[in-house]
């Protein structure tokens, strides 16, 4: 048996029962919680953004009901602000996707540590079957693919972490302050409810409906201006959980690929 050969033979299972180890206390890898940390934060960033949407989404639906009579020779009835249906309609889109990325952060801040774990156990068994198996490439693979999960994926989000907020987060709160100033009041505009039905009792107050109805004109006026920077934030949102940690986890993966090739060859 030449020296490479009784060094992996010998070196090999202890470095996976280390592995093992690492898989079983995955609470404690410093790489899993840094990486869970920054899926959170884009969780609760996407969780703001989606309550902003779906706070004027309600709004404008709200708006767009509103009938003023009418009385020349007949009555009638119209719905003036139903001019903003397309602008509620995009907002409304705008949202689902928001949700969704919401709920992909989501699940990325709790199973950052299970998937760690798998990885760990994977490269075990991968250094196991490197002594054990006769065909080497066996274990490499799954050496390989364990150290993706286990190092690769958590490292590139943890990463992520340090270098998102550097370079979005400028974009981010410029959009946030427009969207805040062009929305300012949304959420205590809504008229207070009452038996006989909220809404014409609602509309029977000139300076209310004024005031309603003003703000509805102001968010159509400046709806170009609101629907880009909910894009811009949304833009924000799929570059820090999805383009950036799929940049880093490539450049990591192949990395690492060529040290384990260049190291077990």
């Amino acid at each position: 048996m030449d020296k490479p050969a009784r060094h992996r033979y010998f070196l090999a299972p202890v470095a996976a029962v280390f592995c093992f180890a690492l898989a079983f206390f995955y609470p404690l890898n410093p790489l899993s919680n840094g990486a869970e940390s920054y899926a959170s934060r884009v969780a609760a960033a996407s969780a703001v953004t989606y309550v902003s949407l779906r706070t004027i989404n309600a709004f404008l639906s709200t708006a767009q009901e509103a009938e003023v009579g009418l009385s020349v020779g007949a009555s009638a009835s119209v719905q003036p602000l139903k001019t903003l249906e397309p602008i509620d309609d995009t907002i409304e889109r705008i949202a689902s996707v928001v949700f969704a990325m919401m709920m992909v952060s989501g699940v990325l801040s709790v199973a950052m540590g299970p998937v760690g774990a798998i990885g760990f156990a994977m490269s075990g068994f991968g250094l196991l079957a490197m002594v054990l198996v006769t065909r080497m490439r066996v274990g490499r693979k799954l050496l390989l693919y364990g150290a993706f999960f286990a190092v690769a994926l958590p490292l590139s989000y943890w990463l992520s972490g340090s270098l998102a907020d550097l370079m979005t987060e400028r974009t981010w709160t410029e959009n946030q302050r427009i969207v805040s100033e062009i929305i300012d009041g949304v959420d205590t505009a809504q008229p207070e409810t009452e038996d006989e039905g909220w809404l014409s009792g609602w509309f029977e107050q000139g300076d209310a409906i004024a005031r309603y109805s003003s703000m509805a004109t102001r968010i159509a006026s400046e709806a170009d201006e609101l629907i880009q920077s909910y894009i811009k934030l949304l833009a924000v949102l799929l570059f820090n959980l999805i383009l950036l940690p799929m940049i880093l986890i490539g450049g990591v993966f192949v990395l690492f690929r060529w040290v384990a090739n260049d190291a077990l060859a």
